[in-house]
């Protein structure tokens, strides 16, 4: 073949330019790996969410058993304030940067507990700040794949070499 004739006819030579902060972002919202934190009825959704027929792992979502190897907490269910304390504590235990999903009426605002109940938590926002609220009682693996796809839009618009994913608070959650 000639030196001068192109191979590849598109002018497509393999070459991507990025900005370092894009291909940061990129690496990270394509791997996600949550902690799940299921405490009622909301977690079987997240079980669902996370079986062949949602499939998550399409989406580089592969749930991880220890605090250390997770970027996301999932809180799913009814917090009570006995649980409070651990959610926090393995909150902490999480690598930076750090995101939370609170799936379902019971950690978004109490539920229908809350108001015949002293134990439970008025909303998990009350102990760990949270990035992504998932509605409904409980919600569909569907809404929990969109709130997944809302984090990554987040995480998308980060700047993380100038510092505001490092950090321990976002300014948007103040």
């Amino acid at each position: 073949m000639n030196a001068s004739s192109p191979t590849n006819k598109s002018g497509d030579h393999g070459i991507v330019l990025l900005r370092s902060e894009e291909l940061l972002n990129w690496s990270r919202e394509s791997s996600l790996w949550p902690l799940t934190f299921g405490l009622a009825c909301c977690a079987i959704e997240m079980m669902g969410s996370m079986a062949s027929s949602y499939d998550l792992e399409r989406f580089g979502i592969f749930p991880r058993p220890s605090p250390r190897q997770s970027d996301i907490m999932i809180i799913s269910g009814t917090v009570t304030y006995k649980m409070a304390d651990r959610i926090r504590r393995l909150y902490e235990q999480m690598a930076e940067p750090r995101y939370v999903i609170s799936m379902g009426s019971c950690s978004n605002c109490g539920g229908p507990y809350w108001q015949h109940g002293y134990h439970v938590v008025k909303g998990v926002d009350k102990i760990i700040p949270v990035d992504v609220y998932v509605p409904g009682c409980p919600p569909r693996p569907e809404a929990l794949i969109d709130g997944f796809l809302k984090l990554q839009e987040k995480i998308r618009q980060e700047k993380p070499l100038t510092g505001t994913a490092l950090t321990g608070e976002n300014p948007e959650r103040l």
